[in-house]
């Protein structure tokens, strides 16, 4: 082994004890960034959030990648009322993507990644949680690389290595920024969505039993994903996966999120992966233990 994977097999063991954490989130995209900004901020003291970040995105719910940036800092805002958290900081992020593998783009949020980072040490790092596009954090590595050294990212994006080439949204909104992270050799934790975290699906009956009527957060997050999933066609048995959260639950415990030492794939332009054995290592989801999780979370933010 070499002495670069060495060192990114030890960063990559998940840790034991409190550890400071950043959330890059594009909290509007989806109901599922709400349950996760909500699970880490309930996981307290286990895991201390420093900021909150906005990641931009681009769909239906947004006119511009500045657009879904910002209606996601409105709504990360939102949640943290929510939960009494408003005194986290929070950032805005990226107005828009890469335009290439060399060059940043600057944001509030890039700029704090930086300068946060830096007070951290290998022995000590920061854990980045990206759930979003993956500007932010590409774009902090790309304007000081010496926190590859200080940090690991957990990032919710790409499909299981298994599934057949398609484009995954978070790692599509900007394949640059994801070649650059999945390029760079800082200490990565993939959870890959399409054929892992899809296992993470919940029911109308379940988020009714466990938050409608136990908080101001619980009847939110009720309503909204109830709203989301009828809009989107859903029948009386729907489901809805909700993604974000696998990348709280990697580090909550080590009986959440099954994962393998892999070479770390390249995503190519055409949404498929180029793999090659000699490149560093990396960690890659490759089952989740979906019960053990809801149950985690909806015993912290059900209360």
């Amino acid at each position: 082994m070499s002495l670069d994977n060495i060192f990114l097999e030890k960063q990559l063991r998940r840790p034991t004890g409190p550890v400071d954490v950043v959330l890059d989130t594009d909290a509007y995209n989806e109901i599922d960034d709400q349950y996760a900004i909500a699970y880490l901020l309930a996981s307290e003291p286990d895991l201390r959030t420093k900021a909150i970040y906005a990641a931009p995105f681009l769909n239906q719910k947004s006119s511009s990648p500045e657009d879904g940036m910002e209606k996601s800092f409105e709504e990360i805002l939102k949640i943290k009322s929510l939960c009494g958290k408003d005194s986290v900081p929070t950032l805005r992020g990226s107005t828009r993507y890469l335009p290439d593998e060399k060059t940043p783009v600057e944001s509030e949020a890039a700029r704090d990644l930086v300068k946060r980072a830096m007070t951290y040490t290998s022995d000590n790092p920061l854990y980045v949680l990206a759930i979003g596009a993956i500007t932010n954090v590409a774009s902090a590595i790309l304007m000081e690389p010496a926190i590859c050294q200080r940090i690991v990212v957990v990032f919710l994006g790409g499909d299981g290595l298994h599934m057949p080439p398609r484009p995954e949204f978070n790692l599509m909104q900007d394949i640059a920024a994801g070649r650059v992270v999945f390029g760079c050799g800082v200490p990565l934790v993939q959870l890959p969505c399409y054929g892992v975290v899809t296992h993470l699906s919940v029911t109308e009956p379940e988020l009714r039993h466990h938050l409608k009527g136990k908080s101001a957060l619980g009847d939110y997050l009720y309503e909204v994903t109830c709203r989301d999933a009828i809009a989107d066609g859903g029948n009386s048995c729907w489901s809805r996966v909700i993604w974000d959260i696998a990348t709280v639950a990697w580090l909550v415990s080590d009986n959440f999120v099954e994962t393998a030492t892999i070479p770390s794939p390249i995503p190519t332009y055409d949404h498929a992966y180029v793999h090659d054995p000699r490149r560093h290592i990396i960690k890659s989801a490759y089952f989740l233990h979906r019960d053990a999780i809801f149950q985690d979370l909806f015993e912290k933010i059900g209360k």
